[in-house]
């Protein structure tokens, strides 16, 4: 499984990335207002940090905006992934732009039906979001086992599943469970994901034990 981090703040990246655990980055314009600063600089900062596919989102809403800011944003690092809400007017940006080998990520995605649609357009990625469905009481992994059913039944598609919006560790085991591809984890999650109580009772019980046979003081 490969690990893309969802946020935009270069301190998180690298702190992730000097622990192995960047395999691309997703961002959105939430967390690139955060940040206070423009963002081509900053995709392009972030871009130099990374070795993978970085995601940066449009704002425009016509096929021909989208695919005129698409045509800047991929000239902004080595992998840009322009991600694409799916819509009629995103959707007829992505064909246009899988066609000239721009990679695309539609996202927003919350049913299989979508799901279908944006490989058809010949998306690169697919964002559906777990937690969201969650959030609805509906249960978002089954939507993620339902676009990877369809999805392997066709030799033709080559859309990759990136498991979004990502609440808690446990979003991560079951995508795992099901061959998720691809997870993008905020890094508070990934924070979780490290620790454990009986990790941290260990390590001060050896660290107790060291001081006994003289390695520690």
């Amino acid at each position: 499984m490969k690990i893309f981090i969802d946020t935009a703040n270069l301190n998180e990246i690298r702190k992730a990335k000097s622990l192995g655990l960047v395999d691309g980055v997703t961002t959105n314009p939430t967390l690139i207002a955060k940040e206070g600063e423009e963002t081509e600089a900053l995709i392009r900062k972030i871009s130099e940090e990374v070795k993978g596919p970085v995601n940066v989102e449009v704002t425009a809403t016509t096929c021909e905006a989208i695919v005129e800011e698409a045509r800047q944003m991929s000239a902004w690092g080595r992998e840009i992934v322009i991600k694409i809400p799916i819509n009629p007017e995103g959707l007829k940006a992505v064909k246009i732009l899988s066609e000239e080998g721009i990679q695309t990520n539609v996202t927003l995605v919350f049913s299989a039906s979508q799901a279908i649609l944006a490989a058809k357009a010949g998306a690169t990625y697919l964002c559906p979001f777990l937690g969201r469905l969650d959030d609805i009481s509906f249960n978002g992994l089954e939507l993620i086992q339902q676009i990877k059913r369809i999805y392997q039944h066709y030799d033709e598609i080559r859309t990759q599943i990136i498991v979004a919006s990502v609440r808690h560790p446990i979003h991560v085991i079951e995508a795992g469970l099901i061959g998720a591809e691809i997870v993008t984890v905020p890094p508070a999650i990934l924070e979780q994901m490290m620790k454990h109580p009986l990790t941290d009772r260990g390590i001060a019980q050896f660290l107790e034990d060291a001081k006994k046979i003289g390695i520690r003081k």
